[in-house]
């Protein structure tokens, strides 16, 4: 069975727009797990729009499941992933100021940078991904680096697959196979949601984990959280 992790930024996003603490992001991450989700996703950012620098290091006692931090590894992000030490921490370039994230490394022209960075949380007992896009030079790339897993970034299929083409997932396909051949743990994320995610999984070989967040918030706005996690644990399977 392929993990869920919980994204849960929107929830920090929503706390942040009225000030205060409603919702409370801790009990939210306690709440998702306790409905079966197997990990807490944040993708903290340097202007703290949604999650702040003090929600991981408090979210640190509440995530009993796998805890995953997101980001762009500059100074101030490495030393907070040093200080929580999570179970994951995903390299994601995101530029400041984006809205979200939107292309994957080039693990070739980054290479050098990555493996520095990779190396130093491996060295703390820190699992590693690299978020890519499905290119095949870019998979062999990232195993150079030394990484243990990658992070598919799965936007063009997701909007391929709202656009009725599942031959979208072809070159997902090919880069799961080529990173299954290579030893490398392959996750996923990106505008995942229910109506596309049974068909991603089944068609992704060696799926250890996705992170889903803005659909899974949204969805639940209609069905309930408690329900739509469960109603992705099931398309899992």
């Amino acid at each position: 069975m392929t993990k869920l992790s919980v994204n849960i930024n929107k929830i920090a996003t929503l706390r942040n727009a009225r000030g205060g603490n409603v919702p409370d992001l801790l009990k939210v991450a306690a709440d998702i797990q306790k409905f079966g989700a197997q990990g807490i996703t944040i993708h903290p950012r340097p202007d703290e729009r949604h999650i702040r620098y003090q929600d991981a290091r408090d979210l640190k006692a509440i995530v009993h499941t796998e805890y995953n931090i997101e980001g762009n590894p500059q100074h101030n992000f490495i030393d907070l992933v040093l200080e929580c030490k999570p179970t994951q921490v995903t390299l994601v370039p995101d530029a400041i100021g984006a809205i979200t994230s939107s292309a994957g490394w080039d693990t070739i022209k980054n290479q050098e940078y990555l493996t520095e960075v990779i190396q130093e949380f491996q060295r703390n007992g820190i699992r590693t991904s690299i978020f890519v896009d499905p290119v095949l030079e870019i998979i062999e790339g990232a195993k150079k680096t030394g990484t243990d897993r990658i992070e598919l970034y799965t936007e063009a299929f997701a909007h391929q697959y709202d656009l009725g083409n599942k031959n979208g997932i072809d070159p997902y396909v090919k880069a799961a196979e080529l990173a299954n051949e290579l030893g490398l743990g392959i996750n996923a994320g990106h505008d995942l949601s229910l109506d596309n995610i049974q068909f991603f999984k089944q068609n992704i070989p060696g799926l250890l984990e996705v992170s889903i967040g803005h659909a899974l918030i949204a969805e639940a706005l209609y069905l309930g959280l408690d329900n739509v996690v469960n109603m992705y644990l099931n398309k899992l399977k």
